[in-house]
């Protein structure tokens, strides 16, 4: 995935001086001067793309970090700090990173409107510190400098081209690594990426932090570009209005961003020479954000969709498995996978699991079976941590599960699937497997698709059909080689011969990966084959456990699933 990577970089970065050079060799002074003003938006609207585009949380105060980065810049001007305008932009985006991180906490609790109105109450409280503050220099008439040999209006708009250029670049590798995939993770489900081990509070606090680090420097770039600023150009408003574009553009792409830096800084220009009123641009800009919230996809996400209809899809690669290149399996010793005690789970006056006893071996793959609500998910729930409140004991190898996070479990090797597909739709198939299995070489990811069957690591997730998504995320659980992986539904939408081929790849799993299965299915037939033994649940409590032949033969067993007492009816 890192050639991926940094191929994607690498295209962006050409891709963008090429323009960027051609652009300032034909476009006339004036027409340069907006372009440089376009580069300084895509720059902070590259910042917003962070926060919402991939990781799904709401920013409306970007701009208020931005005048951090321009007021810091400011103050290094008028104490003639050393380094010039490429290192104080550095500077003013560090200070603003501490910024970021304070409105990032009301994240790790709050979603929605409700952190919307967080963020809109920084932007509020800066808009009054701005107005309060001259910038730094202002009174003296001291305007900060433009770089040595970038300080013509030409000259500056390729050094604002060669900030974009890398920020951009370092964006695009950033998302190919296990960083850029958790943040996609987290923006489709909070709870899919704990259970591969993501902490979610670092992942937010990263992703505010660096989103606020590009915000200062696009605020230090528009303090070279102006010279000197005022409050009015933080207002929060003006962050209102760039999180409407960096929603309706895409701007987490370098394309989208760029797209709605044009649409904030010549959208008002034509305004002007059509001689109608400037606040009509915020309201187109609403109603893009709205149309793309509700199609949910970007100007630059249907400028992908085109580009790939255009382009000859490639062939899929045959790739024959070599069990030899697969991860390396795990000893994870004698000592039983999981130990469940006197598990026990009330919701209010219903009991959902009563004093539970069971164990799953090492090394074997054991079947948890029962009719709808026999607290099959609630225990699934309880073991990986995502129900912290249980009465019981529960331990992985010997070691006491109680009090340790759903991420924390999953980092000491408690994986999961879930009964719907949950893995992020933007990621690639080659990606999810990176994010899941903690990381892979080149080989082994190769592997892993080949004992999946078939699969392209650069397709999108989105691009595959029900049925494989769920073979890749038993894929991804079990290439990270867990002491234990939990199953949940996996046959779920597969035909009746693809069922039985997972039933052989699931029970090949000990041999192969090293981890132990206990596996929740209603498909008997993929129980029979995958299974050595199995635990039966009713009504929240174990009423058959043994030889998967033999249990699911019982009398007790057959009533609990055909809901007819065997023994009277015969």
């Amino acid at each position: 995935m890192m050639r991926a990577s940094l191929r994607s970089a690498a295209t962006v970065a050409i891709a963008t001086l090429v323009v960027g050079g051609v652009a300032a060799g034909v476009l006339p002074g004036y027409w340069i001067y907006l372009a440089t003003a376009v580069l300084i938006t895509a720059v902070n609207l590259l910042s917003i793309g962070i926060v919402e585009g991939r990781t799904g949380m709401i920013s409306l105060c970007q701009l208020s970090f931005a005048g951090v980065g321009a007021w810091t810049v400011g103050y290094l001007n008028v104490a003639g700090a050393p380094g010039g305008l490429p290192l104080w932009i550095l500077i003013g985006g560090l200070a603003a990173m501490p910024f970021g991180i304070a409105i990032g906490l009301p994240a790790l609790r709050l979603r929605g409107i409700n952190l919307a109105i967080v963020t809109l109450g920084f932007a509020s409280a800066f808009d009054a510190i701005l107005a309060a503050n001259t910038f730094p220099g202002q009174t003296q008439f001291l305007q900060v400098p433009r770089p040595y040999g970038f300080d013509s209006d030409e000259g500056y708009f390729l050094f604002v081209l060669i900030v974009f250029v890398l920020i951009a670049a370092a964006l695009e590798l950033l998302a190919g690594a296990r960083l850029g995939s958790s943040w996609l993770a987290i923006r489709h489900s909070e709870r899919a990426a704990a259970a591969h081990g993501v902490g979610i509070p670092s992942a937010k606090l990263r992703a505010f932090a660096i989103s606020a680090f590009i915000a200062g420097v696009a605020g230090g770039l528009l303090a070279g570009y102006l010279g000197t600023l005022v409050a009015d150009n933080f207002t929060m408003f003006g962050s209102l209005s760039l999180f409407a574009v960096a929603t309706m553009a895409g701007a987490q792409y370098a394309e989208g961003a760029i797209i709605g830096g044009a649409l904030v800084t010549l959208f008002p220009e034509l305004l002007r020479r059509l001689n109608l009123p400037q606040d009509l641009g915020n309201v187109l800009f609403a109603v893009g954000a709205v149309q793309a919230l509700s199609t949910g996809e970007t100007i630059s996400e249907s400028l992908r969709r085109v580009r790939g209809r255009l382009l000859r899809r490639r062939a899929t690669e045959t790739v024959v498995l070599n069990r030899a290149d697969l991860p390396r399996r795990r000893d994870h010793g004698a000592a039983p996978a999981l130990t469940v005690r006197d598990l026990s789970v009330c919701y209010g006056a219903v009991v959902a699991l009563d004093d539970v006893d069971f164990d799953v071996p090492a090394g074997s793959v054991v079947g948890l079976i029962g009719p709808n609500g026999a607290g099959k998910s609630t225990l699934i729930d309880a073991v990986t941590g995502f129900l912290p409140s249980y009465e019981g004991s529960i331990e992985l190898q010997g070691k006491a599960l109680e009090g340790l996070l759903a991420h924390k479990r999953a980092q000491l090797g408690v994986r999961r699937t879930w009964q719907t597909n949950r893995i992020a739709p933007d990621l690639s198939v080659g990606a999810y497997l990176m994010l899941a299995s903690g990381g892979l070489t080149t080989a082994q990811l190769r592997a892993a698709l080949a004992w999946i069957g078939r699969l392209d690591p650069d397709q999108k997730v989105a691009k595959i059909d029900a049925a494989t998504r769920r073979i890749l995320d038993v894929a991804g659980v079990v290439a990270a080689r867990p002491a234990l992986a939990l199953l949940d539904e996996p046959a779920a939408g597969q035909s009746y011969d693809e069922a039985l081929r997972l039933a052989a790849r699931i029970a090949e799993i000990p041999a192969v990966f090293g981890s132990a299965v206990l596996l929740v299915d209603h498909d008997m037939d993929l129980v029979r084959a995958a299974c050595a033994s199995v635990t039966v649940l009713d009504f929240g409590r174990v009423i058959a456990s043994g030889p998967t032949a033999k249990v699911l033969e019982l009398p007790a067993v057959k009533t609990a699933y055909l809901g007819v007492d065997e023994t009277v009816a015969a």
